[in-house]
């Protein structure tokens, strides 16, 4: 049975890679999830899933960082510069024999680490879960779950237990349907970590044993919105993609109506005047208008004025961006704080490539709080009619 309260670790509140919209919706930078979720996705052979479940001092990765290690030596992730991976994997491979996982400590504080030990150097505390993942078993449906989620926008915290009973150790998702009593407790800390936007360590005691869990929340990472299925516009979305954000690519014109060029983003075929009802507008971070086509282009603004997307960049020189917007009449100061146009960071960007590296940049700038010089400036815009 359950005895006695469930004490809370140290919240962890402040996250330098998380970002928030308008709307007080938090995103998240770090989609180191998502590359270990993905890979794990593609694996049909049992696998060790690495979990960082609290540290000390200073390390290389912090709480909630995750590796998968593969049994022919595969990492995705890094839980080190490349110091601890190796002893990490020779436990791994003793995990994969028993099935039963288990926790390890890492301490290099002391000068006897640089002779004796691993030779980290950091002067840190570092504590790993290292559970069997093997498909439908707990740990995987957790990670696919939450995935799933992010993925759709949706917050949600994922619990590793670190300290217990063996066989329950590892990761899982909590829903209200679970009845026993240490999924209760997991469950309450996992529905406050999301209303909080907090993660933290929990104890507390169950059939005499004390229980830890590392409880993660997991913000969704951007979702961005591709105005235009033109030929420079893969290149911005493979790069987005690289990053582990969302994208969803919105084109109007029939030659473009290709899905496949754009595999691993959603794609949405429509007439710019009804953007709003193919695409949920709320949830998104940054828009980049690229459709090349003018009154399009114009349609696009003005539904994206009116919307709730945080931002919108619009490609472009200056003398075509002033022509939208006096084309779009007043829409044009509801978007002026949010728009940025010419989109891009002025890295000398000449192809194609280098072109869709600058809009990236400035997305992921934006996104981790940088606020560039290209904002447009409302000087230069027609004056609002009266009422407006």
């Amino acid at each position: 049975m359950w005895h006695g309260a469930l004490e809370m670790g140290t919240a962890l509140t402040s996250h330098p890679e998380d970002a928030s919209l308008s709307n007080g919706q938090i995103l998240r930078l770090d989609t180191s999830f998502e590359a270990v979720a993905d890979r794990l996705a593609c694996l049909s052979e049992p696998c060790v899933l690495a979990t960082i479940v609290s540290t000390s001092g200073s390390t290389y990765q912090k709480a909630g960082s995750r590796m998968l290690i593969e049994s022919n030596g595969r990492f995705t992730g890094l839980l080190s510069g490349g110091c601890l991976e190796r002893d990490i994997f020779d436990h791994a491979l003793r995990i994969l024999g028993t099935g039963i996982s288990r926790c390890f400590e890492y301490d290099s504080r002391g000068e006897d680490d640089l002779v004796f030990g691993m030779g980290v150097g950091c002067q840190g505390v570092m504590r790993v879960l290292l559970e069997p993942i093997v498909p439908g078993n707990a740990g995987s449906a957790a990670v696919s779950a939450a995935l799933e989620r992010v993925r759709a926008g949706v917050p949600v915290a994922l619990a590793t237990v670190f300290s217990g009973n063996p066989p329950d150790l590892g990761s899982r998702i909590c829903t209200s349907q679970e009845k026993s009593v240490p999924e209760s407790a997991l469950f309450s800390a996992c529905r406050e970590a999301v209303v909080q936007r907090e993660s933290r360590v929990i104890r507390w005691v169950s059939g005499g044993r004390d229980i830890e869990a590392w409880i993660q929340f997991l913000a969704p990472p951007p979702h961005i919105l591709v105005c235009g299925a033109g030929p420079d516009a893969e290149f911005v979305v493979s790069q987005l993609l690289a990053l582990r954000f969302t994208v969803t690519v919105t084109e109007h014109r029939p030659v473009y109506d290709e899905p496949a060029r754009f595999r691993g983003a959603a794609f949405s075929f429509g007439p710019p005047p009804n953007l709003a009802e193919r695409v949920n507008l709320g949830n998104c971070f940054f828009a980049v208008v690229m459709s090349h086509h003018l009154s399009s282009d114009a349609s696009y603004l003005e539904v994206l004025a009116k919307s709730t997307a945080a931002h919108v960049g619009l490609l472009g020189p200056a003398m075509r961006r002033d022509k939208l917007l006096t084309a779009i009449g007043n829409a044009a100061h509801l978007l002026a704080p949010r728009l940025r146009g010419p989109v891009g960071l002025d890295i000398g960007a000449v192809t194609p490539e280098a072109i869709a590296l600058s809009i990236v940049a400035q997305i992921y700038s934006v996104a981790a709080g940088n606020q560039p010089h290209n904002v447009f400036k409302t000087s230069i815009m027609p004056r609002a009619s009266a009422g407006t």
